[in-house]
């Protein structure tokens, strides 16, 4: 056959179905595993139509693998996300074929809760977590994060609040699927952040506003806008991006301050109750992990709670004022800052103080050396 020939016949082969697929190579360079960690490629690069024709994801077993179209925002679907293993220093393979892909349990959620005075909450199948909107404004509220303990992968936010609010059923109590025991009161909780200056953490109130940008079963983002957020004499907008992935220890935030002046520091921190839990800083890897007896609101024990802050830029000093630890950053207004923060549980995934420990550090390592996906 000609060459001429043959690229016809493959164009019509293409066309038909037969060539119609695609083999993803994930590559783990770190020398621990890597499992159910959340990969991304850009339906550019993809080459194919998974926003338009059924498609299934199979690993190299053949297994049906989940995935999820990301618009990122946009009108028109943008990426494709999914959840990859890959063992150290190794690869994986997926390949997408035509098919039709089984429903999705989804694992990620977020929305705004007006029946709640006006909180906004999130989870994955990790944890869960809210913060607070203007229908608090006269219960001094702050920009702190509330951490949900979870112990189980299914999605508890919106049974709890139905729970609570319509059946008399507190979600302060463990009902066999976790609780909230964690109290923010005005301070950053689970891993907020504010400006910091002049030694003082200026830590801000309810937000103003907020924006639902993805809902999927393997990643939801939102973003929540602060309108005057103080720091000594001036006053700041603040928009806060937060990004959920389905398996992820931590959530994404990207920060954004814009205002009069240019230079500021900013401290994502933990709130340490009183203090008597155990803290890990590790300056130079850029993270805080925070762990510390629970209770619930009757004063039963309720295992140990665990936070944890990691910034993967550069990272200034850590600190401890009266109620917090913190890790401080320099930050320009006008720009884009990133860091990650979360809570875990004793009674799901992390069974000892330590176990938590070694989980932030792995976190933060992934982080700097993400997993590679290739075409193949």
């Amino acid at each position: 056959m000609k060459k001429s020939g043959f690229l016809v016949l493959a164009s019509l082969l293409l066309a038909s179905g037969v060539f119609a697929q695609r083999t993803l190579v994930v590559a783990n360079k770190t020398a621990h595993d890597r499992k159910g960690e959340i990969v991304e490629i850009s339906l550019s690069a993809l080459k194919l139509p998974v926003d338009k024709k059924p498609f299934v994801l199979q690993n190299s077993k053949q297994e049906e693998v989940a995935y999820q179209l990301v618009k990122n925002g946009n009108k028109k679907v943008q990426s494709v996300i999914f959840q990859a293993d890959v063992k150290a220093n190794s690869s994986s393979s997926y390949t997408f074929v035509k098919g039709k892909p089984a429903e999705v349990k989804p694992k990620t959620f977020a929305r705004f809760v007006p029946e709640r005075k006006d909180d906004f909450a999130w989870e994955n199948d990790m944890a869960a977590y809210r913060m607070y909107g203007p229908a608090l404004a006269n219960e001094n509220p702050s920009n702190g994060v509330d951490f949900w303990a979870k112990s189980t992968e299914n999605l508890v936010v919106d049974q709890r609040y139905k729970d609570d609010i319509y059946n008399g059923i507190s979600y302060h109590i463990d009902h066999g699927f976790g609780l909230d025991f964690y109290k923010v009161a005005h301070t950053l909780g689970c891993g907020g952040i504010a400006p910091f200056a002049g030694g003082k953490l200026w830590v801000g109130n309810h937000f103003s506003s907020y924006k639902v940008i993805e809902v999927g079963p393997l990643r939801s983002v939102f973003t929540l806008t602060y309108d005057s957020v103080k720091l000594a004499n001036s006053y700041y907008k603040e928009e806060m991006t937060v990004t959920v992935n389905a398996g992820s220890l931590l959530n994404k935030a990207e920060i954004k301050y814009t205002g009069a002046g240019s230079a500021m520091e900013l401290a994502a921190g933990i709130y340490l109750h009183n203090g008597a839990g155990e803290l890990k800083q590790d300056i130079s890897a850029g993270t805080l992990a925070y762990a510390e007896d629970a209770f619930s609101d009757a004063g039963l024990p309720s295992g140990r709670n665990y936070i944890g802050v990691f910034i993967p830029g550069k990272v200034n000093e850590g600190i401890k004022d009266v109620d917090h630890a913190l890790i401080l950053s320099s930050y320009t207004t006008g720009n884009s800052f990133t860091y990650y923060f979360g809570g875990g549980w004793s009674k799901w995934h992390y069974p000892t103080d330590s176990d938590w420990f070694n989980a932030m550090t792995v976190f933060a390592e992934n982080a700097k050396s993400p997993l590679l996906v290739t075409i193949k």
